[in-house]
C-alpha cells in the first residue's frame, strides 16, 4: 500500500509540474514543434520499454484498436497538449492548469449528449464549474503573467478548447476498442500525436533554431519527454491497479492547486483575486462531480453484489 500512495504522489507532483516545464520549454522553442518532439521521444522510449518488459507482441493491435489509438492520439497529445503549449505563450502555467481542471466536467457533458443521464449532484457540479470557468475567461490573463510582455485574450479560450479535446479523447477510449496493454496504447498515442503536431507546427511556419534554445528549454523538454512520459504514466497505471479509482481521481483537483503553487514559487506568476476565486469554484465543482460519480458507482456495485 505504501508504494501505491507513493505512485499517486508521483502523479500529483509530476503532472502538476508539467505545466511549469512547458512554460520554460516554449520560451525558446516554438510550441507546436516542442510538443511534437516531446511526444515523439516519449512515445518511442515508452514503446521500447513495453517491448523489453512485455515483449514486442504487446505492441500489436487490430485495425479497429489502432483506429481508436490514432483518434485518441489526435485528441489527447496533439489537440489537447499541443494547444495547451500554444496557449501557454499567453497564459500562466497555473491558470492553464485551473482551466484544464474542467476536463471531468467536459466528460460529464459528453456523456449526457450521448444518452447518459447524470444525477442531480453531478448536474449541479457541472453548472457550478461553468460559473467558475466564466469568471476565469472573463477576467482573462493578467499582463505579463505568462512570462511574455503581453498576454492575449484568446489564451484562456484556447486552453478551454484544448480541454474539450482531451475530454473527447478520454471519453472515446471508454467507448471504442483499445489494445489490452495500456502502456502500448499510451506509446502509440504519443507517437501519432507527436507526428500530427510536428507536421502542424511546420505547416504554420514554426522553425527550430538550436543555437537560440536555452539550457532551461532543453532540460524542460527532456523532463517532459522522459520523466512525464515514462514516470507519470507508469505511476498512474500502478496507482489505478492498486488503489480505488475514486482515490486516483483526486489528481483532477490536486494537480491544479500544485501547478498554481509551483508557478508562483518557481516562476513568479501572478494572479488577481478574481482568478483565484474562479479557480476555487472550478475545483469545488470537480470535487462535487467526482464525489457524486463515486457514490453512483458504489451504489451500482452494491446492487450488482446483491444480485449474485
Amino acid at each position: 500500500m505504501r508504494w501505491s500512495w507513493t505512485a499517486l504522489g508521483v502523479v500529483y507532483v509530476v503532472w502538476s509540474s508539467s505545466y511549469l516545464a512547458i512554460r520554460f520549454v516554449i520560451e525558446t522553442i516554438p510550441p507546436l514543434l516542442a510538443s511534437g518532439m516531446r511526444f515523439l521521444v516519449g512515445g518511442a522510449l515508452l514503446a521500447v520499454v513495453v517491448a523489453l518488459v512485455a515483449g514486442r507482441s504487446a505492441l500489436r493491435m487490430t485495425w479497429p484498436q489502432f483506429g481508436t489509438v490514432a483518434l485518441s492520439g489526435l485528441l489527447l497529445p496533439a489537440w489537447g497538449n499541443g494547444l495547451v503549449s500554444v496557449a501557454q505563450t499567453q497564459v500562466a502555467s497555473g491558470l492553464a492548469a485551473l482551466l484544464l481542471a474542467a476536463v471531468p466536467l467536459w466528460i460529464v457533458v459528453l456523456r449526457a449528449v450521448t444518452g447518459d443521464r447524470p444525477g442531480r449532484a453531478t448536474v449541479i457540479g457541472v453548472l457550478l464549474g461553468a460559473v467558475g470557468l466564466a469568471v476565469l475567461l472573463l477576467v482573462g490573463p493578467t499582463r505579463g503573467s505568462a512570462g511574455v510582455s503581453g498576454a492575449a485574450w484568446w489564451g484562456p479560450w484556447l486552453v478551454l478548447v484544448a480541454g474539450l479535446g482531451w475530454a473527447a479523447g478520454s471519453f472515446a477510449t471508454t467507448r471504442l476498442p483499445v489494445p489490452p496493454n495500456p502502456f502500448a496504447t499510451a506509446a502509440v498515442q504519443m507517437l501519432v500525436g507527436g507526428v500530427i503536431v510536428l507536421v502542424a507546427g511546420l505547416a504554420v511556419g514554426e522553425r527550430l533554431d538550436p543555437a537560440a534554445v536555452t539550457a532551461s528549454s532543453w532540460w524542460g523538454l527532456a523532463y517532459l519527454a522522459v520523466v512525464v512520459a515514462l514516470g507519470a504514466y507508469a505511476a498512474y497505471a500502478y496507482a489505478l491497479a492498486t488503489l480505488p479509482v475514486s482515490t486516483v481521481a483526486t489528481y483532477a483537483y490536486v494537480n491544479p492547486v500544485l501547478a498554481v503553487v509551483l508557478g508562483v514559487v518557481v516562476a513568479g506568476e501572478r494572479f488577481v483575486p478574481l482568478q483565484l476565486a474562479g479557480g476555487a469554484v472550478v475545483l469545488t465543482a470537480v470535487v462535487i462531480v467526482v464525489a457524486a460519480e463515486r457514490t453512483v458507482r458504489n451504489r451500482q456495485g452494491d446492487l450488482a453484489a446483491s444480485r449474485t
